[in-house]
Order: structure tokens, then C-alpha cells, then sequence
């Protein structure tokens, strides 16, 4: 009996690790490790210096009609390759946190809506997709994007969570009086809450996550708006453009140390295992 209940949970395991295995070869986004955060933040930064040093420099009509361009072309490459690749993924990612930031400061500085108001309607879009997104689904996990469908909802919601991130941002850093060091501090807070309240058991690891992603936005953006602007608005006055040039350098030196890594794990059969050379 002790031998039966033994190979049931062996056999438990096994299938729970082939299905975690198969998961990971044909998901076509990235597992979530402290490199992941690192990269994400440091995106959400860039993102914001940015837009702001095109915006500036060049006709905004143009420069979001471009940047539009750009990162339809990028989410389409990524939805044509078949498995995760660092490079693309990142890059798409990039794309839409400055079309993101640009989306969000056409509705307050292009048509003057109140950041309280483009917040608000930044979130309710994001809870209305995610609504759709579990219907259709029955589920929200980033564990299992290895379909189209799936990925259309996946990129939906990260647009709509940097365009939300970016206009929490501004709400704090100015209608709250936060500034741009105050609401980073602020944020750098609240991005940590969720990760403590899933490793203390009181939020599931979905909500845990997108919790945690929705304040990667203001907090990377907040941080890099204080290094970028001028003293008399709370900054380094160290300038868009070279802060950008920085956060854009070490995020292609992470990224590719992220598929270095990606490259030397083991390759997958089309079942998900793992592939062995000599069987």
C-alpha cells in the first residue's frame, strides 16, 4: 500500500514537472526571475526619457505616429516567431513602454484631461480587458501564453498597464505633490507589497504578479524623470537623452546576458521534454 501511495506521488510529480517543462518550451513570454523585474524596470524607464526627449526635439504628431509604427512592426515580429526569444520580446516591450508614455501624455499635455481622469480611465480599461481576457480564457496566467489569442490579451493588457503606470506616475509625482524622487520612494513601497503579500499566502500568485507589473511603471519612470529633469521640477538635470542612452545600454548588456541563459538551457522536443542527445 505504502508502495502503491509512493508511485502515485511520484507519478504526481512527474506529471507536474512535464507540464511545467512544456509550459516553458512553448510559452512566448519569459519566466518571471529577478533579471525579468530588473529588465522590466529599467524598460519603464527608458520608455519615459524617451518619449520625453523625442517629444521635445521633434513634432509630437509625427513622432507618435512613427513610434506607432515601430512598435506595430515589433508586436507583429513577436507574434510571428514561435517561441520566446529575449531579443524580440524585449524589444516589443520597449516599443510599447515609449507608445505607452506618449499615449498617456497626449490625453493630459494634447487634450488636457486631468491625470485623475486618464488614470481612472487607463484603469478601468485594464479591468475590462483582463474581464474579456478570463472569460474567453478561464484563466490570466503568464504561464501559459502559447497561443494567439492569448498573446493578443497578454499585449493588450501590458499597453494599457504601461499607459496606466505612466499616468499614476504623473498623479503622484504632481497633482499628489509627491515629485518625481518622492513617488519613485513611494512606489518602490507599493511594488514590494504585492510579492510580500503572495509569499506570506494573502494574494494568489496571478494577482500578486500583475499587481507588481502595473507599479513597475511609475516606479522605473519616476526614478528616471528625477535623473533626467531640471532642478526647479525636483531633477538631477543630468538630460533625457543621455539617461536614456544609459538605461538603453545596460538593458541590451541584461537582455543579452537574459538569452545567453535562454541559449544554454537544454532544447525541447515538440512534447515539451527535455531533449536528450544520446537517447
Amino acid at each position: 500500500m505504502l508502495d502503491e501511495k509512493e508511485a502515485g506521488g511520484r507519478s504526481n510529480r512527474s506529471h507536474d514537472m512535464n507540464q511545467a517543462i512544456r509550459s516553458e518550451a512553448f510559452s512566448k513570454v519569459p519566466e518571471i526571475t529577478l533579471l525579468f523585474w530588473i529588465i522590466k524596470i529599467l524598460t519603464t524607464g527608458v520608455g519615459e526619457t524617451t518619449s520625453d526627449f523625442l517629444a521635445h526635439r521633434y513634432d509630437p504628431v509625427i513622432v507618435v505616429a512613427i513610434s506607432f509604427l515601430v512598435l506595430c512592426t515589433c508586436l507583429a515580429l513577436q507574434l510571428f516567431v514561435r517561441r520566446y526569444m529575449p531579443l524580440v520580446y524585449w524589444l516589443a516591450i520597449v516599443l510599447v513602454s515609449i507608445f505607452g508614455t506618449m499615449a498617456a501624455d497626449v490625453l493630459h499635455v494634447g487634450l488636457g484631461i486631468p491625470y485623475t481622469v486618464s488614470t481612472s480611465f487607463f484603469l478601468l480599461s485594464l479591468a475590462l480587458i483582463f474581464a474579456v481576457w478570463y472569460l474567453s480564457e478561464r484563466t490570466l496566467s503568464i504561464h501559459s501564453i502559447f497561443s494567439p489569442r492569448r498573446e493578443l490579451f497578454y499585449w493588450a493588457a501590458i499597453l494599457t498597464t504601461f499607459a496606466l503606470g505612466t499616468a499614476a506616475g504623473d498623479l503622484a509625482a504632481t497633482t499628489f505633490g509627491l515629485g518625481y524622487l518622492g513617488g519613485g520612494l513611494f512606489f518602490l513601497l507599493v511594488f514590494a507589497l504585492p510579492g510580500l503579500a503572495y509569499r506570506f499566502g494573502l494574494l494568489g500568485e496571478i494577482m500578486a504578479f500583475w499587481l507588481a507589473y502595473i507599479f513597475t511603471r511609475p516606479l522605473g519612470a519616476s526614478f528616471a524623470d528625477w535623473a533626467g529633469v531640471t532642478p526647479d521640477r525636483g531633477g538631477l538635470d543630468l538630460g533625457t537623452g543621455p539617461v536614456s542612452l544609459v538605461l538603453g545600454a545596460i538593458i541590451a548588456l541584461l537582455v543579452g546576458l537574459s538569452a545567453w541563459r535562454h541559449r544554454s538551457k537544454p532544447a525541447m522536443r515538440r512534447d515539451g521534454a527535455a531533449w536528450d542527445p544520446a537517447g
